[in-house]
């Protein structure tokens, strides 16, 4: 028996019981006395006895189950979100499968298939960098699989979001460069089939123009925003013949990139080129000088969103209505933008 796992009837053969009496026990039947059922238990525990969850939810043709895609789990932003979706999704009874996709297209679609196979109850998502088609996603709602996304999402209609002003703070941050005297502004924008980057673009562009400076195409420099990105970018500016005296980026990680090959290069920040990000990763705060970025309120997004899944899954009030739900964010002014 060491090397199977234990079975329903392995206990009751154990005991000398029927095996559909073992069953009721373990599933606390009220036809089973309380004496037995403590035997039951004793011995289940005794001989390793796992309970099949999945067999068991599939019979009730729920699982307790939702699954989370994202990414890249190493990302702050991701695993702080996660954080919040656990913790809410624990206190509810559910169990998390948390996958993530690297920014790859064709391995988001074999995690939805797999997702599906698993049974889950609804799907939490922040789609790929890749992602243009969403056919996939559309699988999710034929077979009755609830689907909110969150930070980044698809501009399709009735499907919830929990999501930040992207556009607000694409403005805000570029606002602060140019109230910090800046006037010749790039941007390290991130793939524009992409909601969030479009709109933090489309922010950008606004600042701009609400304080008279010009919108210059060369200076916007498109990406997947790795801080190899920020090195590759930021080499690009200093060979424009007209310097470049502000960085939005939008993401941290290629801002830390363009600080890493900046400095290196005798630039001096915030003086020469001041620089602002955007998610407030751990890093931003221990880079030399500390980076200037908007902060995204990750365990309170996973939160929200899990709520609203959880809502949506149990058809509670008006939840089988698309919601889309914006949270705050805010700029945390450090060192790379204080002139």
């Amino acid at each position: 028996m060491q090397n199977n796992k234990v079975t329903i009837h392995d206990i009751a053969k154990a005991l000398n019981l029927d095996s559909s009496t073992v069953s009721r026990a373990l599933n606390d039947s009220p036809r089973v006395i309380q004496k037995t059922k403590d035997i039951v238990l004793a011995k289940a525990t005794e001989m390793g006895y796992q309970r099949n969850h999945l067999a068991s939810s599939l019979r009730k043709s729920k699982t307790n189950t939702i699954g989370v895609i994202v990414p890249r789990i190493s990302r702050h932003f991701f695993s702080s979100v996660i954080s919040g979706i656990e913790e809410t999704a624990y206190e509810a009874g559910y169990t998390v499968i948390i996958c993530q996709s690297l920014e790859q297209f064709n391995r988001e679609k074999k995690i939805i298939n797999t997702l599906m196979g698993q049974r889950v109850d609804g799907v939490l998502m922040s789609i790929s960098m890749e992602t243009k088609d969403y056919k996939h996603l559309e699988v999710l709602k034929k077979q009755g699989i609830q689907l909110v996304f969150f930070d980044r999402h698809c501009d399709i209609p009735n499907y919830s979001n929990v999501l930040i002003d992207d556009f607000n703070s694409g403005f805000e941050a570029t606002e602060h460069l140019i109230l910090k005297g800046c006037k010749h502004i790039a941007h390290f924008s991130g793939p524009q089939n992409l909601e969030i980057y479009k709109n933090r673009f489309k922010g950008y562009k606004h600042a701009l123009s609400k304080h008279g400076l010009p919108f210059e195409e060369a200076l916007v420099f498109p990406s997947k925003l790795m801080e190899e990105d920020g090195r590759k970018n930021s080499e690009k500016l200093l060979a424009l013949p007209n310097p470049v005296d502000g960085i939005f980026s939008a993401n941290d990680v290629a801002a830390i990139g363009a600080i890493k090959y900046l400095t290196s290069n005798g630039v001096k920040i915030p003086e020469d080129i001041a620089i602002v990000g955007f998610s407030n990763e751990p890093i931003s705060t221990v880079i030399n000088p500390a980076l200037t970025t908007i902060n995204q309120p990750g365990i309170e997004i996973g939160k929200a969103a899990t709520a609203l899944l959880l809502r949506q899954i149990t058809k509670e009030n008006d939840a089988l209505d698309a919601q889309t739900i914006i949270m705050d964010s805010n700029l945390i002014e450090r060192q790379s933008s204080k002139k």
